[in-house]
C-alpha cells in the first residue's frame, strides 16, 4: 500500500510533461537570475508560459485526465483517455478549448442527493 491510500493521483504524460517543462524554466530562470543574465530570465519565464500550453494540448488530446476518480484500469500513466475528445464534465481547460467542448464541459446541475442535508430540528 503506498503511502497516499488507494487512489490515483492523476500521473499521466501531460502531467509529467508539463512538469518537467516547467521544472526546466524555472531552474533555467533562477540560473539567471544568479547570472545576472536578463534574456535567460525571460527565456525560462517563457518556458514555463510554453508548459502551461504543452500540459493543456495533451489534456485535449486526451494524454490528461478527467476530474474525479478512475476506474482502477486506467490509473497507470500511459493511459489515453478516450473521452477526451468530446470533453470533460466542469473541466475548465475543456471549456476553453472551443464551443464543441464547451457544451460537453457545461457544469452539471447537482442532483439533490448531493446537497446538504438541511437540519429540520430547530
Amino acid at each position: 500500500m503506498s503511502a497516499h491510500g488507494h487512489v490515483d493521483l492523476g500521473h499521466t504524460v501531460a502531467g509529467w510533461t508539463g512538469t518537467a517543462l516547467a521544472l526546466l524554466g524555472c531552474t533555467g530562470a533562477g540560473l539567471a537570475v544568479c547570472l545576472a543574465w536578463t534574456p535567460g530570465i525571460w527565456l525560462g519565464l517563457g518556458l514555463v508560459a510554453v508548459a502551461g500550453l504543452v500540459t493543456w494540448l495533451l489534456h485535449l488530446a486526451g494524454w490528461g485526465k478527467p476530474s474525479g476518480p478512475r476506474p482502477e484500469s486506467e490509473w497507470d500513466w500511459r493511459v489515453r483517455d478516450t473521452g477526451a475528445h468530446a470533453g470533460h464534465a466542469d473541466c475548465v481547460g475543456c471549456r476553453v478549448s472551443g464551443p464543441r467542448r464547451a457544451l460537453a464541459s457545461a457544469p452539471r446541475p447537482r442532483s439533490a442527493a448531493s446537497l446538504p442535508a438541511a437540519d429540520s430540528s430547530a
